[in-house]
């Protein structure tokens, strides 16, 4: 446990929890403790629940490192979406709770999860990027390609729509939305249902469905960084 993250070994699942006290910023510093906590995940051979503090998964990157550019900008980039990459081939299943608002990197890290549940109530949901003055990243593009519906893609891709928690089920940023007194119990419940898979079939299955976004994903992370450190 550490002031931004917990983890919980619960059984076969690996209860992740992310709470700065804040905005649950994706710094590099916090990356690099859910990379760290992935890495524990697979050594205890356990599925990943994911989730935030209450109200809020995540407001995105790291805002101060962003402004400051040069090379911390770039590699948090990088390793934001290289997290969101090694989620969506992650051998077991990957169930992300969000608690509340999932914004910008946010949310694309609310789409690498297998199931997504959320909770009911004035939260927002939103790949702000355009609305602030920024081209969207290739690999920022995959993530939501990948999980959105068509009509919802383009809306939140180049519109920068914000959704609702039922929104956000209709777009695809989530699987469910359930009240918040309801959540712990729906997501045990589901834990329970993806636990009795073959995990041999699901690691496989999953790479398989996966492998022609996993490829334009890296193909993505590869020009996005390039492009970002031809002007370091």
């Amino acid at each position: 446990m550490t002031d931004r993250l917990r983890y919980e070994l619960d059984g076969a699942v690996a209860r992740i929890t992310l709470d700065d006290g804040k905005a649950n910023a994706l710094s590099p510093a916090m990356l690099a403790e859910i990379d760290g906590a992935v890495d524990r995940a697979i050594a205890d051979d356990a599925m990943i629940v994911l989730r935030g503090r209450d109200g809020l998964f995540s407001a995105g990157f790291d805002l101060k490192v962003i402004r400051g550019g040069g090379l911390e900008m770039v590699d948090m980039l990088r390793a934001g979406f290289e997290l969101a990459e090694r989620l969506l081939s992650f051998p077991k299943p990957v169930v992300i709770v969000s608690t509340g608002h999932a914004l910008a990197m946010g949310s694309f890290l609310l789409l690498s999860g297998d199931y997504r549940v959320g909770i009911t109530g004035p939260y927002k949901y939103a790949a702000n990027e355009v609305a602030i003055g920024l081209t969207m990243p290739r690999a920022a593009v995959e993530m939501l390609h990948q999980r959105l519906t068509p009509a919802a893609f383009n809306r939140a891709c180049i519109l920068a729509e914000t959704f609702t928690p039922d929104g956000a089920v209709t777009a695809g940023f989530l699987d469910r939305a359930v009240a918040a007194e309801e959540l712990d119990e729906a997501v045990d419940a589901l834990v329970a249902t993806l636990g009795v898979l073959d995990m041999r079939a699901h690691a496989a299955t999953k790479l398989r469905a996966r492998e022609p976004s996993l490829t334009r994903l890296r193909a993505g992370i590869e020009a996005d960084d390039a492009d970002l450190r031809r002007f370091l």
